[in-house]
Formats: structure tokens, sequence, C-alpha cells
């Protein structure tokens, strides 16, 4: 446990510099398994960030009575950002409800329209940005920076998480008896878009469930592929 405490003391110190520094900060809450260990962390110490999620439309029904079950445990907002409804109509008119399996480039369309957009709309105006990413969970994510400049949006971008591990994360959920999706428990161990994710087997890497059918160095939405300058950390030192 003592490991743990070390990885909420950096935690809480970087998320307290994100406020300082660069506020108003915002949460991007997937509802994940890691998100749920930063909300359990801003509400139990009161920080002054806000949450939001992106509503797809595509989304488990696991995720959304976890969504419910945060606003009733935590009482605190969740803001809800949903695809523009006329790019969507666009989208499906001109690919299909599931044409994302097609090609990685209709996929990615896809995460645009669904994911990309509302991120845009949910950061406006904000400082800086959480997310729950972690360096061990895809190769895509081995380079993160804990804290970085984020040109694509213009504002800053933090991985409060970024080394923590995987049983870290479970740890502190059992030891603090956070909430967390129920399909963690059926072997999904990263959850996104219902079509786009699947169970995994024992050895197989945590993220192989997301788009299993494209190649994983090139398997991410477009949230966390921008260009980013890191922040070096001399006020949390």
């Amino acid at each position: 446990m003592s490991n743990l405490n070390d990885k909420i003391a950096t935690t809480l110190a970087l998320l307290r510099a994100a406020v300082a520094d660069h506020g108003p900060v915002t949460f991007a809450n997937s509802l994940g398994a890691e998100d749920m260990v930063l909300t359990d962390l801003i509400a139990r110490h009161g920080l002054d960030i806000t949450m939001f999620s992106l509503d797809t439309g595509r989304l488990p029904a696991e995720t959304y009575a976890l969504m419910q079950q945060l606003r009733s445990r935590y009482r605190l907002p969740l803001h809800i950002y949903y695809p523009e409804s006329a790019a969507l109509e666009s989208l499906v008119e001109q690919q299909g409800v599931n044409g994302f399996y097609d090609s990685v480039e209709k996929r990615k369309a896809c995460c645009h329209v669904r994911k990309v957009e509302p991120l845009r709309r949910a950061l406006a105006g904000k400082g800086a940005w959480l997310t729950g990413m972690r360096r061990d969970q895809a190769v895509t994510r081995g380079t993160l920076e804990a804290a970085a400049f984020d040109t694509d949006n213009g504002l800053w971008k933090y991985n409060p998480l970024l080394d923590w591990s995987n049983a870290e994360v479970w740890e502190y959920i059992k030891a603090n008896d956070v909430p967390y999706n129920a399909l963690h428990d059926q072997f999904y161990p990263s959850i996104g878009c219902a079509p786009c994710t699947r169970a995994v087997t024992p050895g197989e890497d945590i993220r192989a469930g997301r788009w299993w059918w494209e190649d994983p160095q090139n398997k991410e939405c477009g949230l966390h592929v921008g260009k980013s300058t890191p922040l070096k950390f001399a006020s949390i030192n």
C-alpha cells in the first residue's frame, strides 16, 4: 500500500498544480477504471475540476448505468456532450450505420464525428484538461508525458495516472469501494463504443479488445494523437 500511497500523493500534487497553474481545468471522464479513480480523488479532496463525458450514441448499457451511479455516489455534475446531429446524419448516410468496420479511414471518420468534435466543444474556454491514460495501456501511449501543452486543442493536457500500473488502479478501486463499469468483470479491461469493444482473453493486451480488427500501432480514436510539448514540474517539486 505504501507504493500506492506515494502514487496517490504524486497524482494529487499534479492535479493541484494543474488547477493552480492552468485553471480552469476539466476532466475528460470516459468512465473506465482509471477515470473512476480520478473521479474519486477529485470528489474526495474537493478539487476545483469539472468533469465531462462524450456520449457517442453507441455506448454499452453498462456505461450508462455507471453514469447514473456516479451521479448518485459523488453528487458531482457530469456534463455530457453529444455529436452534432447534422454531422452524424451525414456520416451515417455516407458510410452506413456500421461503416467503420470497412476501413481505418471510415472508423476514424466515425470517431471524429462522435468524439473529436464534441471534445473540442467540451474544452472550449478551459486552460487544461485531464485524462486517465497510462503508459502501459498500449504501444501508442508509451511516450506520453504527465503534462504537456496540447497544440491541437490549444491548452494544457495532464495524464495524472500515467505511471500507475493496472494493479494499482484496481487496488485503489477495491480499497475505496469505487464504483466501476460492470463490463470489467466480464473481461473488458478497456471499454469504448459497444460495436468497437470486445472482451479479451488471458494473455492479450488490455486494449486488444478495442478496434481489434486494426493494427495495434494505430489504434487511437483521434482524441489523443495531437502534437504536444512536455511541461517541466517546477511547481510540484
